[in-house]
């Protein structure tokens, strides 16, 4: 695996790499993230993993300066998992001095959910993948459906700008006892740490009852939050079913399914989980006989 800390370095190597999926990261990398080399490592000649913390994406107050790092410990974990190239860059590199340049994303997508409780996230994120889709110019984005918003996002930058990349969506990896694997799980205490698993039975407990015929979108947001309010130790900050495109909140579910999200707070870590629920399937018209 080579490393490239520079982007002259990084466009050096990939002139040689053949068709490339890229996977964005900010490190500290778990089982979820190498679940997204082996992704773009299926369809394409190599794979491309850039570690950076984007300071542009964190708001005030949030955990930029603390958030988990362990540069050589990712490095090993990527070699291992026959990534071809890793970047490296320093913050300077990725915006250089006197760097202007911004992606805002406006509308509604962006004003709710992580957009209303992250003010400015979203024009972090797309900012910063813009560089990164310019500078390695791959033939894929690949990401993780746990930050489904963030995808959803990314899908109109794309298509808003022009910008002729696929996007590739791995599924959520999850500990054994369903909690999403995230880089911020290192900060659970042990008693939180077995208390966090209430999301996703939470959300399990939802899939249930839409199999069953449930379809109004209130009855599940309430079984979430009386759920999760029942663990002294977490406190849900937000839960949404939404049309899974514009993440507008639905009052039934439609044929359309629905995305159901939710962040919440255990201590110092601020969790994110989801799950789509299936759009109906339209049985097909009966052959007259």
């Amino acid at each position: 695996m080579q490393v490239a800390r520079t982007r002259d370095d990084l466009r050096a190597t990939r002139a040689s790499l053949g068709t490339v999926g890229l996977v964005p990261t900010m490190g500290f990398l778990h089982d979820g993230h190498l679940s997204l080399v082996d992704v773009a490592r299926r369809e394409h000649d190599a794979v491309v993993v850039s570690i950076f913390v984007n300071p542009t994406q964190f708001g005030p107050g949030e955990d930029l300066d603390s958030y988990p790092r362990d540069v050589d410990r990712d490095l090993t974990l990527l070699e291992k998992a026959g990534v071809d190239l890793a970047w490296v860059p320093d913050v300077e590199d990725v915006y250089p001095v006197g760097s202007c340049t911004r992606v805002r994303v406006e509308g509604p997508l962006t004003a709710v959910l992580e957009g209303a409780s992250r003010p400015g996230h979203f024009d972090g994120v797309a900012t910063v993948v813009t560089i990164l889709l310019g500078v390695v110019d791959p033939d894929a984005l690949v990401m993780g459906a746990k930050d489904a918003q963030q995808v959803a996002v990314l899908r109109h930058v794309l298509r808003d700008l022009g910008i002729a990349v696929d996007l590739v969506v791995g599924p959520t990896w999850r500990e054994q006892d369903g909690l999403a694997m995230s880089s911020r799980n290192v900060y659970l205490t042990p008693a939180e740490r077995a208390a966090a698993p209430v999301l996703r039975r939470s959300l399990t407990t939802v899939e249930r009852l839409y199999a069953a015929g449930e379809r109004d979108a209130e009855t599940l947001r309430s079984l979430v939050r009386r759920n999760v309010s029942a663990e002294p130790a977490g406190s849900l900050e937000y839960v949404s079913v939404a049309d899974p495109v514009t993440l507008a909140e639905l009052e039934r579910v439609g044929p359309e399914g629905a995305l159901v999200s939710l962040a919440a707070h255990f201590g110092r870590a601020r969790l994110l989980d989801n799950v789509t629920l299936p759009a109906a399937v339209t049985p097909p018209p009966s052959r007259v006989q």
